[in-house]
């Protein structure tokens, strides 16, 4: 009895852990545009589709067969100057407005649409999949993992890491806290503030470019195939409180584990309806998330 109840624990904690890893790098780069620009960029999931579409092109035989190290670099590079260049085209020219939330979501959205649908005229329907970073099988917990999802559980602790030095130790990352903290003061204090905006939407693409190739080893590439992740990432940022870095990385190991306790007792067919309801009633006794500030 005890032996079976520990090996289902075991089973529940790796899959969670690695659903977690993977909503953590979702959810971070659309976390760090809302903490700096107060606004949600809906083009997120589909700069992970064109991300894992150009990591394909560069590193598949079909394509140009760089290799997938190649085509890692590539991704994460072209998504970035996409980033930078959808807050200069669909952001920057409305900031100042009253209702700038509600513009930067008909724009993001508009923009999320055209990408998806460049993706289909360009790569077309057909499916895709991107080689697995390593092969072969890994224990942890006691129990079996593939070499990839142990490489997403080991990637996202320390991208956070990375993002926290850049953000505490850089002058850059300093000058976008300081941004997102007061706008006025940081122009006053010569911080070019647009700059600084485009700059935090280059980083959430790359992060979003990142988790859009690890998404595509190992599920297929289409043009919605960031549809669901869009979603994961905006119930985790807000789970963990608008504002809070650390509170969207506690709300996706809380999504993560949930949904592998809920998938494995309930089956995947009712686990997003029970998410959903636990989400709405957690947020109506704590509106302001897990680490959110009133």
């Amino acid at each position: 009895m005890l032996d079976s109840f520990l090996a289902l624990f075991q089973s529940i904690f790796a899959s969670g852990l690695v659903l977690a890893s993977l909503y953590v790098l979702m959810a971070a780069g659309l976390a760090l545009v809302w903490n700096t620009l107060g606004i949600f960029n809906f083009t997120h999931g589909a700069l992970m589709v064109a991300a894992a579409y150009i990591a394909w092109t560069v590193s598949d035989p079909r394509g140009l067969g760089l290799g997938l190290a190649a085509g890692v670099v590539a991704a994460v590079l072209v998504a970035a100057v996409m980033g930078y260049l959808i807050n200069v085209l669909l952001v920057t020219p409305f900031l100042g407005q009253k209702q700038i939330v509600l513009v930067a979501v008909m724009t993001t959205l508009s923009g999320a649409f055209f990408i998806e649908n460049s993706a289909l005229l360009l790569w077309g329907p057909r499916i895709k999949q991107l080689d697995k970073f390593v092969e072969g099988n890994v224990r942890i917990a006691g129990t079996t993992i593939s070499g990839h999802e142990a490489i997403i559980i080991v990637l996202a602790p320390l991208l956070m890491v990375g993002l926290w030095a850049f953000l505490r130790f850089t002058w850059t990352g300093s000058a976008i806290r300081a941004v997102a903290q007061n706008r006025e003061f940081a122009e006053l204090s010569g911080i070019r503030v647009k700059r600084m905006y485009s700059i935090a939407f280059a980083v959430s693409a790359a992060l979003a470019g990142l988790a859009g190739v690890m998404l595509g080893a190992i599920r297929f590439i289409t043009p919605g195939l960031g549809g669901e992740p869009l979603l994961k990432a905006l119930i985790v940022v807000i789970l963990g409180g608008l504002g809070s870095m650390p509170g969207t990385i506690l709300g996706a190991y809380a999504v993560g584990f949930g949904e592998a306790t809920s998938t494995y007792f309930l089956g995947a067919y009712w686990t997003q309806a029970v998410l959903f309801l636990v989400f709405i009633a957690f947020l109506v006794l704590r509106p302001n998330g897990l680490l959110g500030k009133p």
